[in-house]
């Protein structure tokens, strides 16, 4: 059985929306390394936002999954139990949680990413990230906006080496293929776990299926990523960009990039399990 990559793209951190003085405020005031601290560092980067976007590109991608696992049948309660599990508050909540453990008694790190991300530059990448996602929601803007990086790339343009340099620095590429890999793995152990099988899938069996998708993840993250990163990062001047792979090429940008992925790699293993079992339920027939 082949899924598309459940999880494609979590760029570096989330797009922001809105003025963000007081949230800064808040995290100076607490104490480094607690739990309000990291909630308020989650707010300027606006991961509530990024996590309703994820909302929306599963509640897309989850009708292809439904027409793939049981076309015709079971659509309307699927589509229940997708938007169940796509619950923000709780993947906001795990979020937090696995930013914090992954962060640890780091405040170093944490102050220095606080700095950029509550700057002025730091909340424009933000928002331009989080309403780029969002126009790739739609299938007509996603194709232009890879028409667009194309002309880019055959143009040989300064804007491309730069988009390609931001990728490499921040491990995208891998980083957002193993979380895709990770996604599926969950979604077939809770498939597997359910009987939607029919015969039981061994852990050998479900790692050499999901393997084997790895070379098509990683086109199909490559192929949406780089045209994400130029459509979102269109307005920046070169300055601009040139100051965002500064920040991400120190050691605070290099760690805070790997916490912020090692905390949506818990959300959407979690989301995927979950969406697997409820998979695995239907397509056995059992009651939900």
């Amino acid at each position: 059985m082949k899924l598309r990559a459940i999880l494609l793209a979590a760029a570096l951190a989330a797009p922001a929306l809105t003025a963000t003085a007081p949230v800064w405020a808040e995290a100076q005031s607490a104490q480094p390394g607690d739990g309000q601290t990291i909630a308020a560092f989650s707010r300027i980067l606006m991961i509530a936002d990024t996590l309703d976007v994820m909302r929306a590109e599963g509640l897309k991608h989850s009708t292809e999954l439904s027409d793939s696992l049981f076309p015709g049948e079971n659509a309307a309660a699927w589509a229940a139990l997708v938007n169940m599990i796509y619950d923000t508050s709780k993947m906001q909540t795990r979020f937090d949680a696995a930013l914090a453990a992954a962060i640890g008694n780091d405040t170093k790190t944490l102050a220095a990413a606080q700095e950029f991300f509550a700057s002025d530059l730091g909340q424009r990448v933000m928002s331009l990230e989080i309403a780029a996602r969002r126009k790739l929601l739609d299938d007509a803007a996603e194709t232009e906006a890879k028409q667009d990086w194309a002309s880019l790339v055959a143009d040989k343009s300064a804007r491309a080496d730069q988009i390609i340099r931001f990728g490499g620095i921040n491990d995208l590429i891998e980083s957002n293929v193993m979380g895709a890999l990770n996604a599926n793995l969950a979604f077939y152990r809770g498939l597997s776990g359910e009987g939607g099988f029919g015969d039981p899938m061994s852990e050998g069996q479900m790692l050499d299926e999901v393997w084997g998708q790895e070379a098509q993840i990683r086109t199909e993250t490559t192929d949406w990523l780089y045209p994400f990163l130029a459509l979102a990062y269109q307005p920046l001047t070169d300055t601009d960009l040139d100051s965002y792979i500064a920040f991400s090429q120190t050691e605070a940008g290099k760690k805070i990039n790997a916490a912020i992925f090692v905390a949506f790699d818990a959300v959407m293993v979690q989301v995927s399990a979950d969406l697997g079992r409820a998979a695995g339920q239907l397509m056995a027939g059992q009651d939900i």
